[in-house]
């Protein structure tokens, strides 16, 4: 969609009706006009409804790439419209938990529809008495167990790209996928 020409859109206040008493009847100056505002009436309807362009509940499918450009935000295009209009709403919220293992649940359930079990293999390990033996070294694995919401397919090479994409660059990443939530054990 372009707004740069739309058929039968008609300014507000056409520029002929401005003119001073001396042009009104002029038949060429009135023409001059009427060809401005056709060419003036699109701009002026985009800023006639600017504040829409900025809320992405409202803005229109064309202009959301752009939005989602300025809150930093990568969009899918195969991602149906009503969840990138969720993501770029959402996206100061998404940023906010960035790099978490909240951030990146948040972000596998609204992009895929996935809830996700997260072991963070990294870390450090600490103790109030002194001597005290050391706990085991960190695998140095993120892994990341995901299972649908509503049963459905979960595409595993996406989630690991979005997991991939938030895993810090001392840990490696790994996603299973499971049929349902994993048992009390975590097994």
């Amino acid at each position: 969609m372009t707004r740069a020409a739309v058929p039968g859109l008609a300014g507000r206040y056409p520029i002929g009706g401005l003119l001073p008493a001396l042009y009104a009847d002029d038949d060429l100056a009135q023409r001059f006009t009427a060809g401005l505002d056709t060419v003036l009436a699109p701009v002026l309807s985009t800023l006639d409804n600017l504040p829409a362009y900025f809320d992405p509940a409202l803005a229109p499918h064309d202009f959301l790439p752009w939005l989602a450009s300025w809150v930093g935000v990568d969009i899918d295009p195969a991602w149906p419209e009503e969840l990138r209009r969720s993501i770029v709403a959402r996206a100061v919220e998404l940023h906010r938990w960035r790099g978490t293992r909240r951030g990146l649940m948040d972000h596998l359930r609204l992009c895929f529809g996935v809830h996700a079990d997260i072991r963070d293999g990294g870390g450090v390990t600490w103790s109030s008495e002194p001597g005290t033996e050391l706990a085991a070294p960190p695998t140095g694995e993120l892994l990341v167990r995901v299972w649908s919401v509503h049963g459905g397919p979960v595409d595993a090479s996406r989630v690991l790209d979005a997991v991939a994409a938030s895993c810090p660059v001392h840990l490696t990443c790994r996603v299973e996928i499971l049929p349902g939530p994993p048992d009390e054990t975590g097994d």
